[in-house]
């Protein structure tokens, strides 16, 4: 089993991180994921290291994109899944 941490733009508050995790943990071969508001990270364990490029591109499609690498179109997708993480959790 691998830990990949990926540095990441747009993780706001707990609404982000409750999307990031339950979005994430559906993938094949994910076992835990640990998202760091503070540090701006998300570190996924996974079974096969080939699965890190999947993760990334989840991750940017929720609108959380690797860092230096995000856009306009993702800013705006991450307000999306932080308020379903939010109206989820509640």
């Amino acid at each position: 089993m691998n830990t990949e941490s990926f540095e990441v733009e747009n993780l706001k508050c707990q609404g982000c991180a409750n999307s990031v995790k339950k979005r994430l943990m559906r993938e094949h071969g994910v076992s835990a994921v640990d998202v760091n508001l503070d540090e701006g990270t998300v570190k996924v364990a996974i079974t096969n290291a080939l699965e890190r490029t999947r993760i990334a591109e989840v991750l940017a499609d929720l609108g959380y994109p690797e860092q230096g690498t995000g856009n306009l179109l993702q800013k705006g997708k991450s307000f999306v899944s932080c308020a379903i993480g939010r109206i989820g959790n509640e």
